[in-house]
């Protein structure tokens, strides 16, 4: 038998049968070769009433040699002092639950290797989501047939439905992995996902021009109350409660504010420090998609004027008003949102569909996908990205243009017709300046 370096398991082959090598240093200690090639270092042992147990430690690849060794002779030693391992974890798994393995799938894997706001989301889900549904079923039980009964309960919101199971999806692939749950037994594998249409929703001039014109009565005057009472309650009001204004978050007004005027989006806007701006430069260094820090991006002149207006009580540029080192809150801005599109009659829209709006105008304004790609910083051109390296002055007019059509209508004004000409900001532009030598 050879001892189990990883040269010796990495050359090991598989067999038409589960196969195994034993290391011949650690008795009981030995790698386990799947038909399909798939290596886990496993530990063999015989209980106190004479039964055989044999029991997986972890893949080869998540667990090197060495460290798959000193787990098992920790087992082994387990043994020695009359337990039985195997039994002790079938009979952790038998008592787990699915809502056990969202709480380590969100973290051990969310929180290690996906972007904060991805937690965010994630959590919600599982949370709001799965939790309450599948949440007290037995984790060695839940099977197929919980998934389909899971997926048509959610019919009715396709989008929600289909990233629970993309959740579950991934939950169970990694219960695999630790161990938990037998190899191949995802129960999500063969439940086809639901059709999504896209909501397309964005704001027209007149729109705006609502939106504009609640925006600057909020900001100058505050938002009427809205009464709720009817009938006898409603004689017993003050006279005078119909004219009585409440004021409207002004850090979540600016936030709105800015939304429309960059395309920005939320969480990007809430993140945002004063020392992410360059005034002179015209430009904002926004928050890369998923890490991998900030870059500066050209924007607007109605946006800069926005930034310029705010008093700067601290490190944010849209702070707490009880703690201003820590930024604004995203219920706050919400807030703020469902009682000004209220009073603007506009209660379909979402504060994503300002983005929303950007974009549209944007495209409407001649621009090309490319362009419009980086107005809003997505992230599904990113191979093209690293071959192109789009010119500041072309963003920066179209970020000027769609700006400008977006405080024409919030002004309730006639948008200015603007051909943006692209090849003449090429033309045009200062030249580059050379890199000194030494």
């Amino acid at each position: 038998m050879p001892n189990l370096t990883k040269r010796v398991v990495d050359a090991a082959k598989s067999q038409e049968k589960l196969s195994f090598l034993w290391d011949d240093a650690l008795k009981g200690f030995g790698l386990q070769i799947t038909p399909a090639g798939v290596k886990s270092y496993v530990v063999a042992y015989r209980t106190e009433a004479g039964r055989t147990r044999r029991m997986v430690i972890g893949r080869h690849g998540e667990l090197a040699p060495d460290q798959a060794r000193k787990l098992a002779a920790a087992k082994l030693s387990e043994v020695r002092m009359g337990r039985d391992p195997a039994a002790e974890r079938q009979a952790l798994r038998a008592a787990e639950t699915v809502a056990d393995l969202l709480d380590k799938y969100l973290a051990e894997h969310v929180e290690v290797h996906n972007a904060a706001t991805t937690l965010v989301h994630a959590t919600r889900v599982v949370e709001k989501v799965l939790k309450p549904r599948v949440g007290k079923i037995k984790l060695a039980s839940f099977g197929r047939a919980d998934v389909v009964k899971l997926h048509r309960v959610l019919a009715d919101t396709p989008r929600q439905a289909n990233l629970a199971l993309a959740i579950l999806s991934k939950a169970f692939n990694l219960a695999e992995s630790w161990g938990l749950r037998p190899e191949n037994s995802n129960p999500t594998r063969l439940v086809k996902r639901y059709a999504e249409t896209e909501r397309e929703r964005f704001l027209n001039m007149e729109e705006l021009a609502r939106l504009g014109a609640a925006l600057d009565e909020a900001e100058a005057q505050g938002l009427p109350w809205k009464i709720k009472a009817e009938g006898d309650a409603l004689k017993h009001l003050a006279k005078d409660m119909e004219a009585r204004r409440a004021a409207v978050s002004a850090p979540g007004i600016a936030a709105i504010r800015l939304l429309l005027l960059t395309g920005a989006r939320l969480s990007e806007v809430l993140e945002l420090k004063w020392n992410h701006v360059d005034a002179e430069a015209g430009t904002v260094a926004f928050p890369a998609r998923k890490g991998g820090g900030r870059r500066a991006h050209p924007v607007g002149a109605g946006a800069l004027a926005v930034l310029a207006g705010l008093p700067r009580r601290g490190p944010w540029v849209l702070p707490r008003d009880a703690d201003p080192k820590r930024h604004v809150s995203k219920e706050v801005v919400e807030n703020a949102w469902q009682r000004i599109r209220a009073h603007a009659g506009l209660d379909d829209v979402r504060l994503h569909d300002l983005r929303h709006t950007v974009g549209t105008f944007a495209g409407q304004a001649g621009s090309n996908a490319f362009m419009i790609s980086h107005l809003l910083r997505h992230s599904n051109l990113t191979m093209t990205n690293r071959y192109v390296s789009p010119d500041a002055d072309p963003i920066r007019l179209l970020s000027d243009a769609v700006g400008a059509r977006i405080e024409a209508g919030l002004k309730g004004e006639k948008a200015p017709a603007e051909v943006i000409d692209l090849a003449a900001a090429k033309r045009n532009r200062p030249p580059k300046r050379e890199p000194e030598q030494g």
